[in-house]
């Protein structure tokens, strides 16, 4: 931040197995989403490594992260970054048209993903119509459209009232179970996490704390 050097992130160590529920914790400005943002390819980190299934990000170029992220990383954030100008079966077939899905499979996938989500009645609706809750749904939604391994969901919930939160955080943990994908939530809402195996807790910038085992096969995310 011009001359000033602000440090997210330090010495964070951490290794998420295929198909695991990690909810990490802590306050706003704790390094939640940057650490999120790390994970999936978004932020580069000064030093140190990120591996996914082995191999490390660190010698991809800006064009096979990009690949990455496509092709293997779904996010969900909480502003729910739709794109206004587009209606729900857009937005959610966009990373598969990205992805050189052909037309009629990539808007087959994204009529699927908007019913399973309760959202089939409301395709051809722009962002604008919707409720938060819908367009949270829709983000699922588009998160999931290319069959990700992986699920960064960055306070999916913090947007929403309590009710409609603990929909779209039962939905996310359904389509986990349905689908085997790794699942690694940021919050700050104990309720939340609760919900989680394992929790990591992070402050100022470092793990303080973890709990619950983390179970899974030897393939892990780090």
């Amino acid at each position: 931040m011009g001359k000033r050097s602000l440090e997210v992130l330090r010495g964070v160590d951490l290794t998420v197995p295929r198909g695991a529920f990690v909810a990490v914790r802590g306050a706003s400005g704790a390094g939640k989403s940057t650490l999120l943002h790390l994970l999936g390819g978004l932020d580069v980190p000064d030093e140190g490594e990120i591996r996914f299934e082995g191999r490390p990000l660190s010698g991809l170029g800006e064009a096979a992260l990009s690949q990455f992220r496509n092709r293997h990383v779904g996010f969900v954030f909480q502003a729910y970054h739709l794109l206004p100008e587009l209606d729900a079966l857009e937005n959610v077939c966009l990373p598969a048209r990205m992805a050189r899905v052909d037309a009629a499979t990539a808007v087959r996938r994204a009529r699927d993903l908007l019913a399973r989500v309760g959202l089939a009645d409301r395709m051809d609706h722009k962002p604008t119509e919707l409720s938060g809750g819908e367009q949270q749904r829709v983000a699922i939604a588009r998160a999931l459209i290319n069959e990700p391994d992986l699920v960064l969901a960055d306070e999916p919930t913090g947007n929403l009232d309590s009710h409609t939160g603990e929909e779209i955080l039962q939905l996310l943990l359904e389509i986990r179970a349905e689908r085997g994908v790794t699942l690694i939530m940021a919050t700050h809402d104990d309720r939340v996490a609760a919900h989680a195996p394992v929790v990591v807790e992070l402050a100022d910038g470092r793990i303080r704390d973890r709990s619950g085992a983390v179970p899974g096969p030897a393939h892990p995310l780090s």
